[in-house]
Order: C-alpha cells, then structure tokens, then sequence
C-alpha cells in the first residue's frame, strides 16, 4: 500500500530536489541562496549556511510566522527578506533568492533604472517577472531591507537587491523557480546586448500580453 505523504513532506522533498538542480546549472554556488515555501501550517526555509546543493529534507527548518522554529535547523538569516515578502503578497506560495551570476552583476551596474532595472526584452520576461525594481544596498542580515521589500512587493512579483542579488516569488516553488530561471537568462541577453543598440517591448506589445495572458503587472 502506498504511503500518503503529508503537504510538509512533499514540499520539504520538493525544496531538497530542485535546490539540487539550480546548484548543479550553477545557478547557486557555497552556501549563497535560500529557498521558501508556504505551508498551511507555517513555512520552510533552507538553513543558515547550507549548501542549496546537499540538503537534508528533513533539517530544512520549518517556522511560524512570528519566526519561531517549529523544527529543522537554525534558518537562513535572510528570513526577514521571505517572511516580508509573504506578508505583502498572500498569495505567493514560494520564494527563491539566489546570487545567480548574471543577475548579481546586473545588480552592481551604474544608471540603472530603480523602477525597473532590466527592460522588456522579451515576451517572457514580461510573463515571467514583469517589472523589476532595485532595492538600494543594504548590507547582509540588516532588517532595514524586509521594509523595503515591503514597500516594493505589493506590486512586483521580483526585486533586484544591489550588488546582491535577486528575490522571486511565485505561486507554488515551481513558478518561483521558473520565474528565476527566467531572470537569470533575460539579466545575461542584457549584459550581452549592453552599448548596443536594441529593441525592447512597447506599450502597447506589453499591453497585448497582459490582455492575453492575464497579467497582474
């Protein structure tokens, strides 16, 4: 007879199987990046100074939402960054942040545009992320950044961190994830199209996919 497994159970296996995979695409290197699901009962978070490559399912930490370890190990430090994202976004299901190459370096760019720092380059980036605000540096672990993060979230989907990296929600871990890998790809085509000249998405291409797709951006 096959076992049921419990919604925790799954998502912690989930979170174990797929952190795997962005470690070994290089989308995550040491012990950077952490990882976020929403459960009925709390939430999930990789610990502090894990390898997103190695984790154990069953010592990722599980929390309540005033912060308390309910089990696993000691959580990332970023918690604040996931636990102010959740508050302002009830529906998102997941969170990932990593400090993928391409999106780091973005970060550290001069002139960027703070509203939205990586232009609509394609239709999937738009789908996918929509608008990507920067959040000015703070440095790691400084709780000053979870309010900005409030303040920028309500509307967007994604931040870029400065000279950091980026955050990504998304309705279940698999959505977070996609939408990352999205990101990571979309921060390389505009690296690579830097000092060139390049056409991005209008208003109005952008409009046809919100009507299209239903896009809440």
């Amino acid at each position: 007879m096959t076992a049921i497994l419990t919604e925790e159970t799954r998502e912690r296996d989930k979170i174990a199987r797929l952190s795997r995979s962005l470690y070994e695409r290089g989308l995550t290197a040491g012990s950077s990046g952490n990882i976020s699901v929403r459960l009925s009962d709390g939430w999930l978070l990789t610990p502090t100074n894990s390898c997103l490559g190695e984790l154990d399912p069953a010592r990722i930490s599980k929390l309540d939402w005033q912060g308390t370890v309910l089990a696993g190990d000691p959580p990332s430090k970023e918690a604040f960054l996931h636990r102010s994202m959740y508050e302002v976004r009830p529906k998102a299901g997941a969170i990932v942040h990593l400090h993928s190459t391409h999106s780091a370096a973005v970060s550290c760019l001069c002139g960027l545009d703070p509203a939205n720092c990586i232009p609509p380059l394609t239709p999937y980036f738009v789908m996918k992320i929509g608008r990507l605000p920067l959040v000015p540096y703070h440095r790691p672990g400084d709780k000053a950044l979870g309010e900005v993060i409030k303040t920028l979230a309500p509307k967007n989907s994604a931040v870029l961190l400065a000279n950091h990296g980026p955050v990504v929600s998304g309705a279940d871990l698999e959505g977070a994830i996609y939408a990352s890998e999205e990101l990571e790809e979309t921060a390389k085509i505009f690296l690579m199209l830097r000092n060139a000249p390049t056409n991005c998405l209008n208003a109005e291409q952008i409009e046809e996919l919100k009507v299209a797709f239903k896009l809440d951006i």
